[in-house]
């Protein structure tokens, strides 16, 4: 009987593992399947999604020719650099401060910094076309850099964190018995040793900012069209092969970016200097 019974408990184990993989299946195709799809018909010869024509490269050539598409990348430059540069440097001094120093109202601080990163989308798009509405500033290129500062801060913040949770204070005071000061301390132990951690928090920030849409959509004015919005554009007319092109350029580039960013997060913190 005991034998029986475990014969059945096996059965039943690979029955349910077997059920569990086809379901992890599914669910793969049921994300991936439509990515593959639009990056194999951005070669396709036809110009409709219907049936395959052909090999053909034609479609990133006109994408790369049309002059709307080039101010649109130009906008989403200014606006993702702008954004990284300026998201990377508080975002930093806010993890060194959260995590190097106690104050008053240190845990309520805490909980604003994630609060971007929780709320919806659409919630924060909303507060922020209020609040420059309010402050009667024209919307345009600086209202969607300031948006995307907002969420990316602390994006950046948590990267940061992250690295120096596991930082270790004792090259700090060893610095400081070499007569290192703070400020040579800070330049040549703690930056280069949290480096890793800034460059992909600064990455993870710029392919949030070129991938954004719903926040970009309601702070954006004339003459600033993003990449983003500019596939919303075009794919309100239907979806073509140009349209496939750029979603696969744009896929690439992200894709790129977070994989580096992850490798950097994972990476050591370089050479340590002490004069």
């Amino acid at each position: 009987m005991k034998t029986i019974g475990v014969r059945r408990e096996r059965r039943k184990t690979s029955w349910v593992g077997r059920l569990l993989t086809v379901h992890g299946i599914a669910g793969y195709l049921f994300l991936y399947l439509p990515i593959v799809v639009l990056v194999v018909f951005s070669f396709n010869a036809s110009r409709y999604a219907s049936a395959w024509r052909g090999f053909t490269l034609d479609w990133y050539v006109s994408m790369l020719q049309d002059q709307a598409l080039a101010s649109a990348v130009k906008n989403t430059l200014i606006v993702a650099g702008s954004s990284t540069l300026i998201s990377t440097v508080f975002g930093t001094m806010v993890a060194l401060a959260m995590e190097r120093y106690r104050f008053r109202g240190k845990l309520a601080f805490d909980a604003l910094l994630y609060l971007p990163i929780i709320i919806p989308d659409i919630a924060m798009a909303v507060m922020l076309l209020l609040f420059f509405i309010l402050a009667r500033l024209r919307l345009g290129l600086v209202t969607i850099i300031i948006s995307h500062v907002a969420f990316n801060i602390s994006f950046v913040a948590v990267v940061v964190r992250a690295r120096l949770a596991y930082f270790d204070m004792s090259l700090e005071e060893a610095a400081q018995d070499l007569y290192a000061d703070e400020w040579q301390t800070f330049w040549r132990v703690t930056l280069p040793l949290i480096m890793p951690g800034i460059l992909g928090g600064a990455l993870m920030a710029f392919t949030l900012s070129i991938d954004d849409f719903v926040i970009t959509f309601f702070t954006s004015g004339p003459g600033s069209t993003t990449l983003p919005l500019r596939i919303y554009s075009l794919v309100k007319l239907g979806v073509t092969p140009e349209i496939n092109a750029l979603s696969s350029l744009m896929l690439l580039i992200s894709m790129a970016l977070v994989m580096l960013s992850l490798l950097l997060q994972k990476g050591g913190g370089g050479g340590i200097e002490i004069v």
